[in-house]
């Protein structure tokens, strides 16, 4: 009887050595601290700031609160510039704060919020401008902060994807007036769930601490209507062991994209990233876009075919943000006014990308495409 092949999904988990989590696990049921700034949380906040070599950490239990509360710790209303072409978290966050998201097209480089259409879509409402650092590949950050300082917006980067990504040394995460970072499951870097919030100063980090906390100051005082998104001693713990491998696990993933750049090359109708000079990159996803007319296929025909093979790529980003209900009516979501964002949610494909990927499991991957 044939065995049947087991599946290969678009990224896999890593996970830290279990016997010394378990080890964590146990210091952790003997304090009986779970959870409110226990102690592997402060040193999780301070272990993961020296390695991303930024001032101040504010964890938080996942992305998503990360965002919100980052805009309402900036005070963020009206209308803020932002892209269509990322996970739906980027826009729900500012629909949870009451604010209209105004969408601009992205740039075919690396897909991320063009710059050069920004300042048409800035109104007397604009506050804000939240770009997204898409696949880890930085955004115009020079640009976009010249624009920001320009009109008087303040500048919140998504930057899920872009964790322990360097421009010329220097962190992406010191970009912007804030930046917010993910660890969910199948980002490059994961405590099971959970973010950060990267600020700059002291007084800042202050009040991220307070909102995630419920306003807090102290056990009597209450000073904003905060939420609750603490991360855990758990999270924090699995955190903190991590650290001790990202490197060595981003640099099993540049051997893997390396490797599919090479037996993708010339071929026609598939287009690859390649890499930044000035850029220390995470390779946390491998698009390849689809062109149909000289590929002989649709992006949705490979992605089909790819899945009867069991290895499963995914669509990122399609739909775009701004096809989906909530969101389709506004009139910045119109399909004239992104027309890139459009295109290239068509035909790209993120194929599977991970640590222990054989590369012998990233050849039959290539093969199928080159012989589809």
């Amino acid at each position: 009887m044939k065995k049947e092949k087991k599946a290969i999904y678009v990224t896999q988990p890593v996970l830290p050595p279990l016997k010394e989590f378990n080890e964590f696990l146990k210091q952790i049921w003997d304090n009986k601290i779970l959870t409110n700034n226990g102690p592997f949380h402060q040193q999780f906040e301070e272990a993961l700031a020296s390695y991303l070599g930024v001032k101040y950490v504010s964890l938080f239990s996942n992305g998503t609160l990360a965002l919100i509360t980052a805009l309402h710790a900036l005070n963020i209303t009206g209308e803020v510039i932002t892209t269509p072409f990322s996970f739906v978290a980027t826009t729900h966050s500012l629909w949870w704060n009451k604010i209209k998201p105004v969408f601009v097209d992205i740039e075919d480089r690396f897909y991320n919020l063009d710059p050069e259409k920004i300042e048409a879509a800035i109104t007397p409402q604009t506050t804000a401008i939240l770009p997204v650092h898409v696949y880890g590949n930085p955004c115009n950050v020079d640009r976009i902060r010249e624009i920001s300082d320009t009109h008087g917006l303040k500048l919140i980067y998504d930057a899920a994807h872009a964790f322990g990504v360097k421009i010329n040394e220097n962190s992406i995460a010191n970009y912007g007036d804030l930046s917010i970072l993910s660890f969910h499951a199948t980002k490059v870097f994961n405590t099971i769930e959970g973010g950060a919030i990267i600020c700059h100063n002291a007084a800042m980090k202050k009040r991220i601490d307070f909102l995630k906390n419920f306003g807090f100051a102290d056990e009597e005082t209450v000073v904003s209507p905060g939420i609750n998104a603490k991360m855990n001693e758990i999270q924090s713990a699995f955190g903190l062991l991590q650290l001790k491998t990202i490197d060595e696990a981003i640099r099993k993933r540049k051997v893997i994209a390396h490797r599919y750049r090479e037996l993708l090359k010339g071929m026609n109708g598939i287009s690859c990233l390649f890499d930044i000079k000035e850029v220390h990159h995470n390779y946390a996803y491998f698009p390849v876009l689809i062109d149909q007319e000289f590929y002989g296929k649709t992006r949705d025909d490979l992605y089909e075919l790819l899945k009867h093979n069991a290895y499963y790529g995914r669509r990122y980003f399609y739909p775009l943000i701004s096809h989906f209900p909530p969101y389709s009516k506004l009139s910045s979501a119109s399909s004239e006014n992104l027309t890139i964002a459009n295109k290239i949610a068509d035909r790209v494909i993120c194929l599977p990308i991970f640590p222990d990927l054989e590369i012998s499991e990233v050849d039959n991957i290539c093969q199928i495409i080159q012989n589809q």
